[in-house]
């Protein structure tokens, strides 16, 4: 089961990841985020919303091991403290709740399946 959980999580990382990479402007609109005339709005959301996750996800399979697969934890649960902590000073909204659910369900998941 851990094994299977392994490759969904990366496989979750690898898919959203190219989404944003390949798709910045729609994964913008998603994520409520403008482009206000320069490009480094979609450059931001090609590297950190997408690239870095297919390579976080990519690198887990390759290197296959228990920690490679929880530093997709660490790096879900570390988006779900940002969007926490803009919950708690930017304001509740119902998709900041759902991104912060999932992200920290990954997170946990992944660390705690590899890691104990």
């Amino acid at each position: 089961m851990t094994d299977l959980l392994n490759i969904l999580f990366a496989l979750l990382s690898i898919g959203f990841g190219a989404v944003g990479w390949l798709a910045p402007r729609y994964t913008m609109e998603v994520l409520d985020t403008r482009d206000e005339g320069s490009t480094m709005g979609l450059s931001e959301v090609r590297a950190a919303s997408g690239a870095l996750f297919v390579g976080l996800g990519l690198g887990a399979i390759l290197i296959g091991s228990p920690v490679a697969y929880a530093m997709i934890g660490c790096a879900w649960l570390g988006g779900a403290v940002g969007r926490a902590t803009s919950l708690i000073l930017d304001g509740v909204l119902r998709q900041k709740v759902v991104f912060f659910v999932v992200e920290l369900i990954v997170g946990v998941l992944a660390i705690w399946i590899n890691l104990a």
